[in-house]
């Protein structure tokens, strides 16, 4: 019996097989790039305001951060509108995702209504405005079609107004309403640690 050279040709054995192992594969998704919302930053903040001109009287407040890794804008929206003669009251809560179609394309936004309309508009940006123009949508007001621009007029201030085609009808102003933006809360300040101390958590 030869043990030695047995153990040895087990060992060169396994060290071949190990050697002709693939190494694991990694699977990675592409990720596409983020938006380039440089355009529409002014737009983030909360705002507040009323209505203006010859509008229905009535407020409207308008919310938009950046979510999701800073690939989405979220606007989230309220309007309460009086009764007219022509028109009825209305308070309508709305919820609105503005994304890039494709790298390097315009932008579109689907709204979400607390009515049960989920509506599509085209975002086109120019000198500070937004034009919003209706693109139908996977539930939008039958018949209807509104559109919306977002104007800023100065720092921390904003003008929106609103036009509504009913079915077969030409466009007409709804309202147009003067918004202010609410300034950032500043953040307090930290507390010094005191020398020889560390941070941790405080009693149970």
């Amino acid at each position: 019996m030869r043990p030695i050279p047995l153990l040895l040709a087990l060992v060169l054995g396994g060290a071949v097989a190990l050697a002709k192992e693939k190494p694991p594969v990694i699977h990675r998704i592409p990720l596409p790039p983020r938006p380039a919302f440089s355009d529409l930053d002014w737009l983030i903040g909360e705002w507040t305001g009323k209505t203006t001109g010859k509008s229905p009287e009535g407020e409207v407040s308008l919310t938009v951060i950046l979510d999701l890794d800073k690939r989405f804008m979220i606007l989230r929206g309220q309007v309460t509108l009086a009764g007219t003669p022509t028109l009825v009251e209305s308070k309508e809560t709305w919820l609105g995702v503005l994304s890039q179609e494709r790298p390097g394309e315009g932008f579109v936004l689907r709204v979400f209504s607390d009515t049960g309309f989920v509506s599509r508009y085209r975002v086109t940006v120019n000198a500070g405005t937004l034009s919003l123009n209706p693109e139908g949508g996977e539930h939008p007001p039958p018949g209807w079609l509104f559109r919306r621009t977002l104007q800023r007029t100065g720092v921390g201030e904003m003008l929106e107004t609103v036009q509504v085609a009913p079915p077969q009808k030409p466009f007409f102003d709804y309202y147009a309403a003067k918004l202010t933006r609410a300034a950032s809360p500043i953040a307090a300040p930290t507390p010094p640690v005191p020398s020889g101390l560390c941070p941790g958590p405080g009693p149970p």
